[in-house]
């Protein structure tokens, strides 16, 4: 239920803080003083069109603030906490209006959208006047309030899982039939491709393998000759390993017959023939590395460029082919094995549809007694009304092809407001004054189920007066037994009936200046007499008027 609404700087409003309480709350004053702004207020708290224009005159901004006490499972809650939006104690619905049209909302001090505030709102509080019935203008809702009466929720939530199951299925089938009818169409290219690939059968990293071995073919070939002509020359006939060696032996002869002369020479020429004999083995060493089969490197070169062309073929990378590969061997399996599959799919899709039409027929009909037992409901409420000549229908079109996650009705309010009329949708057959009053019988009948814990009614009672007011002030007590009524109203009879009696009334500031503002008082037994005499008799108070003001709040008890 809404505890509190807090007000800063609102059209008239400059300072407001109103406690609520459960039952009906009545809501009076004289026209002009504010009780509009009252309910603009809370809209905005609720997530509604903001507007620079609500801004009181000179202020840069306004402030609405709206607290709710609700159960822990309430939907409104949990509708916060899957939006990551903490929901301890108390919902705090706090809306910053800016002069420049901008605004500011947030729950419980955390920022939200305003479409989020508007759908937590609208769990929290209905706000009902009479061209702005938004339960009696969507047929969705219609089917709604119908559950709810018939307590069909979740045989509802039941038939929405089977809808979701069955179109699952439907999903699944449709997109392997797809596939399965691609894979068809390819079937020829398909195994000429998988035949081709089986017998390249490319390797993962093959490429880089293969261009590396060539690449040291090539470099191999190109200095061979080098090698070889560096090997002929220190092993061939004109090396000068042997005529050095025949040099060193004759000066190491003479190196005897002159001491000190040649023993210097003699090792350094030494030396050089070693150096000259590692170097006659290094270089035959790589003359044996270059070597290979030119017939190896053919092979290479061909396996690269029949990958290569593979890779172009297919529109991959070479690397990417083994995948590829793999890929259309799947493909045939599928195509081989689709059928089968395609079989299982259809039959699962089958069942399901099967389980789906079982349970919304059922639901459907359990629809069709529950209309009957609604529209007997509201009918009942009707006479004291005035509306005892009209008749309510409640609607229900089955179509099967129609199917939906709500199954396959279209649930519609109907009304024929006077015999020998014909009878239609109640948006288009009923007037603003009968519209009220029918929302009023089927909020009524509907009690506490399908309804927001909080409802608002504007003015519902404008046009109507005796009996008609009072009935409607019977019922808007007895609707406040099972949730929480604020009612806007002209009517002495209804705000006689009123738990809390709220006056509203406009004047000027304390602070000396010319400004206007409204006031909300809350009224004291005593005080409400005056009032309620007040909308009897209008400007002039008569003692007859403080009499029947007597005898409404007596009557009320």
């Amino acid at each position: 239920m809404l505890i509190q609404l807090s007000i800063r700087d609102i059209v008239l409003i400059e300072r407001l803080d109103l406690a609520f309480e459960t039952g009906l709350s009545v809501l009076t004053g004289e026209t002009g003083a504010g009780k509009s702004i009252l309910l603009d207020s809370l809209s905005l708290a609720l997530g509604g069109r903001g507007d620079g224009g609500l801004v009181r005159h000179g202020e840069e901004k306004g402030q609405v603030t709206a607290v709710f006490d609700v159960p822990p499972g309430h939907a409104a809650r949990l509708l916060l906490r899957e939006n990551g939006i903490d929901d301890d104690g108390d919902l705090i619905f706090r809306r910053v209006q800016s002069a420049d049209g901008r605004t500011r909302a947030s729950v419980n001090d955390q920022p939200v959208s305003v479409q989020l505030m508007r759908q937590a709102g609208q769990l929290l509080v209905e706000i009902h006047g009479q061209h702005d019935d938004r339960a009696l203008v969507d047929t969705d809702a219609h089917r709604t309030l119908l559950d709810a009466f018939a307590g069909l929720g979740e045989d509802a939530q039941h038939v929405s899982g089977l809808y979701r199951s069955w179109k699952d299925a439907e999903r699944a089938f449709k997109v392997h039939r797809a596939k399965v009818e691609a894979a068809a169409r390819e079937a020829d290219y398909l195994r000429a491709s998988v035949e081709e690939l089986e017998t390249l059968s490319p390797r993962d990293g093959e490429e880089d393998e293969l261009a590396e071995q060539r690449s040291r073919m090539q470099k191999a070939e190109r200095i061979a000759g080098d090698i070889s002509e560096a090997s002929e020359f220190l092993n061939g006939n004109a090396s000068p390993v042997p005529l050095i060696a025949s040099m060193v032996r004759r000066l190491e002869r003479k190196s005897h017959e002159a001491p000190g002369l040649l023993e210097e020479t003699v090792e350094l020429l030494d030396t050089a023939l070693n150096h000259l004999s590692n170097a006659q083995m290094e270089v035959e060493a790589a003359l044996r590395k270059t070597e290979f089969d030119p017939r190896e490197l053919e092979r290479v070169e061909e396996r690269l460029f029949a990958l290569r062309a593979a890779g172009r073929k297919y529109s991959v990378a070479v690397a990417d082919l083994p995948a590829l590969a793999e890929k259309m061997v799947a493909d045939l399996a599928d195509l081989d094995a689709g059928e089968e599959k395609l079989g299982e799919l259809e039959k699962l899709t089958a069942a399901a549809k099967a389980d789906y039409d079982r349970a919304a027929i059922a639901l459907s009909q359990k629809r069709r007694h529950g209309a009957d037992a609604l529209a007997e409901s509201v009918m009942a409420e009707l006479p004291a009304l005035k509306l005892e000549r009209a008749r309510f229908m409640v609607e229900v079109t089955s179509d099967p092809e129609a199917a939906a996650a709500e199954g396959i009705d279209t649930v519609e309010f109907h009304v024929q407001t006077n015999p020998g009329t014909r009878p239609g949708p109640i948006m288009k057959v009923a007037s603003g004054g009968e519209l009220s009053r029918f929302l009023l019988a089927l909020k009524v009948a509907l009690a506490d189920r399908g309804s927001a814990p909080t409802l608002v009614f504007d003015e519902i009672d404008t046009g109507v007066g005796g009996a008609v007011a009072d009935a409607i002030g019977q019922r808007l007590k007895r609707l406040s037994d099972k949730v929480q009524v604020l009612s806007v109203t002209h009517a002495p009879q209804v705000a006689a009936r009123a738990a809390t009696h709220l006056l509203i009334s406009k004047g000027p500031v304390t602070d000396g200046s010319e400004k206007i503002a409204t006031r909300v008082a809350t009224m004291e037994p005593e005080h409400r007499t005056e009032e309620i005499a007040r909308m009897l008799a209008g400007a002039s108070v008569t003692d007859e008027a403080r009499a029947a003001a007597k005898r409404l709040l007596a009557g009320s008890v």
